[in-house]
């Protein structure tokens, strides 16, 4: 699985109609409909999908074919986001309408090149599960234990300074599972 950190967008062009593709994280989702709603007030419709992972680690996805015809756009462009194995994130296709009717074919093929397109595009970065550990370390043991933690790629989340050091960890679990201490 993988997810993006920016926004991308690109453009394509079928039959005098405009597909704008804007794929973000999902955590920016609702601001940027938002924002493309104002930037762009005469496009016809504004198509989106999105999958993320909940609490439990289970995906959830949905879409919206917003007033295109049923199944013809949002669940085309969720099918690409599931078939790149793409989480954590958003697509919108801002769509204006060019004057030629692309029938139901044209629509799913449409939507589906525009958000090809925008993912060809896009820096991914490759999903893992993280994991926190506390650990308990003297003062004069915390610059090794920083040291190996950094040569783990194991990243420091918090320190707590007390009568010694409370460390909370955050990497995958088979890096903490190399961390001995």
């Amino acid at each position: 699985m993988q997810f993006i950190q920016k926004e991308f967008s690109s453009t394509i062009e079928v039959k005098k109609s405009k597909f704008i593709a804007h794929l973000c994280p999902y955590d920016e989702f609702d601001a940027m409909m938002e924002r493309l709603k104002n930037e762009h007030p005469k496009a016809r419709h504004y198509v989106y999908a999105y999958r993320f992972l909940n609490e439990f680690d289970q995906i959830v996805e949905n879409s919206s074919d917003d007033g295109e015809p049923k199944g013809t756009s949002g669940r085309p462009c969720l099918k690409v986001l599931n078939g790149a194995e793409i989480i954590n994130s958003a697509v919108v296709v801002v769509r204006y309408f060019g004057g030629t009717m692309l029938g139901t074919g044209g629509l799913v093929k449409a939507y589906s090149d525009a958000v090809n397109a925008v993912v060809e595009i896009s820096e991914f970065i490759n999903y893992e599960k993280l994991e926190e550990k506390i650990i308990t370390v003297s003062y004069t043991d915390l610059a090794k234990v920083e040291h190996t933690l950094k040569a783990l790629d194991i990243h420091i989340k918090e320190k707590e300074f007390g009568n010694d050091v409370v460390l909370t960890l955050q990497a995958t679990k088979e890096k903490l599972e190399q961390f001995q201490y």
